[in-house]
């Protein structure tokens, strides 16, 4: 999968936005240009893009993970050389291990996007290539589990079309202008002590520059 789409899909299921994105290529020792992240953010065809390197995906997953689960101690991440690629397989595990999904999580956040795989196939992924099990990663697989991140951990973007008062998103930070009326009634709602239930995904978490994790 070009690495110009997983970065812009991860970033915009975290809600990371740029001075949080360049803290993480921080976390691994690069010093990442904001002109630069921005050609990278773009689709191809756009004016002023530029392919994302296998090198600056891989250094944004790998600070992504020390972010969330913390630096191990005497373990640096190493850069790829100008050769080395980043297969699908590697940018799903780096994933798993950024976000601490098992395996029930990723099957469950693929399921969000309508992908369905069992565990046999998922492990499959995680193999090394040179077991008898290895099977590589398609496009496919990489695409709908970012897309499932982005229903996850913000739901409310996954509502834009629906013109249905119930489904206006509440959710706080990122606030799209046709989230108007959605804002509107968050406000009201922010006086009030009540009892409802908690969701799956808390919505204060959704909008959240770093995307917090739910707690194992």
């Amino acid at each position: 999968m070009i690495h110009n789409d997983v970065l812009r899909r991860l970033r915009y299921a975290l809600a990371i936005n740029d001075t949080a994105a360049i803290s993480i290529f921080k976390l691994v020792n690069y010093d990442m240009e904001i002109d630069y992240l921005h050609a990278v953010m773009k689709r191809e065809g756009e004016d002023g893009y530029l392919p994302c390197r296998d090198k600056i995906i891989a250094l944004f997953l790998d600070g992504l993970i020390i972010k969330n689960r913390g630096r191990q101690e005497g373990q640096t991440p190493q850069e790829l050389g100008p050769k080395e690629r980043l297969s699908n397989n590697e940018v799903l595990r780096k994933i798993r291990i950024a976000m601490s999904y098992k395996d029930d999580d990723m099957i469950a956040v693929l399921k969000l996007a309508d992908f369905r795989i069992s565990k046999g196939e998922l492990s499959a992924f995680f193999r090394k290539p040179d077991h008898r099990n290895y099977k590589p990663a398609g496009d496919q697989v990489v695409r709908n589990l970012l897309q499932g991140m982005v229903k996850k951990y913000r739901p409310e973007s996954t509502r834009q079309t629906s013109p249905k008062k119930s489904d206006s998103p509440s959710t706080s930070g990122t606030k799209p202008s046709s989230f108007n009326k959605g804002a509107s009634k968050q406000k009201e709602a922010a006086g009030k002590n009540t009892n409802t239930k908690v969701s799956p995904v808390k919505k204060s978490d959704a909008g959240s520059v770093w995307g917090k994790l739910p707690k194992k």
